[in-house]
């Protein structure tokens, strides 16, 4: 049996409670559609933006796993301190996972380096995304493409650093594409960006969608060994032959 993977889903939580027609289709918010459609052994936590530290406390980074990140408005209102604290446990091993518009998430930025910058259009676009890695545990158990029938395009030129892969490639209705899985590794930890999820649509409610999230948080989850050693290392491993020094 597979060991459980502790998985937190973060929200700012704000287009819930000021849109009607997103509080209509996301009663209890993104957070709970997406923990709610999940599939894996995988023991679940939410937070959202107005909780006391933004609910990522360090006890709960200490116990998380894979954070899933999920902001558009309220980027500049997540704290330094937090954004640095999160980096940071990504950098020691944490999984990433950054959606939709949180490519301008004050972690994603510190991550890539990058503007992170990108084009957009929301006019319910169909989206095809394209398996460009199959060989990817991302891409387990999707076929050759799936489709959305409404979404916000996102397009080329996306400012980020060149990933170290691929795994979807989007083309929208009116001709645009994007990269809209890529994969990275920062420190020892593993960060997924993935494009779908403007609120105004039931993206998360899309079998694909959760599948590949679902994927993602397996790929991402750590890797149980200790942590790399850092500076100054006493005592050699070998014996070192006397030199002659000046």
């Amino acid at each position: 049996m597979s060991e459980t993977i502790k998985v937190t889903i973060w929200n700012e939580y704000r287009h819930e409670m000021t849109k009607p027609s997103v509080r209509e289709m996301y009663p209890q918010g993104m957070h709970h559609a997406i923990a709610e459609g999940l599939i894996g052994n995988f023991a679940i936590h939410t937070a959202t933006l107005d909780e006391p530290e933004h609910g990522l406390t360090a006890e709960v980074l200490a116990n998380t796993d894979v954070l899933i990140w999920w902001g558009h408005v309220a980027h500049k209102e997540v704290a330094d301190e937090i954004a640095d604290r999160v980096t940071a446990r990504v950098l020691q091993g944490m999984g990433f996972i950054a959606l939709h518009s949180s490519h301008y998430a004050k972690v994603f930025k510190k991550l890539m380096g990058t503007t992170c910058s990108l084009l957009y259009r929301d006019a319910g676009e169909k989206e095809r995304l394209w398996v460009t890695a199959p060989g990817h545990p991302i891409a387990e158990g999707i076929g050759p493409y799936f489709e959305l029938e409404q979404e916000e395009m996102y397009g080329e030129f996306f400012d980020i650093p060149s990933p170290d892969e691929v795994v979807f490639t989007s083309w929208f209705e009116g001709g645009n594409v994007f990269r809209s899985g890529c994969c990275f590794n920062r420190g020892q930890g593993k960060i997924f960006y993935f494009r779908p999820g403007h609120e105004l649509y039931p993206t998360y409610r899309d079998a694909n969608v959760l599948r590949v999230i679902s994927n993602a948080v397996g790929w991402a989850a750590p890797v149980k060994r200790d942590l790399p050693r850092y500076g100054k290392a006493v005592p050699a491993l070998e014996v070192i032959l006397p030199k002659n020094m000046k």
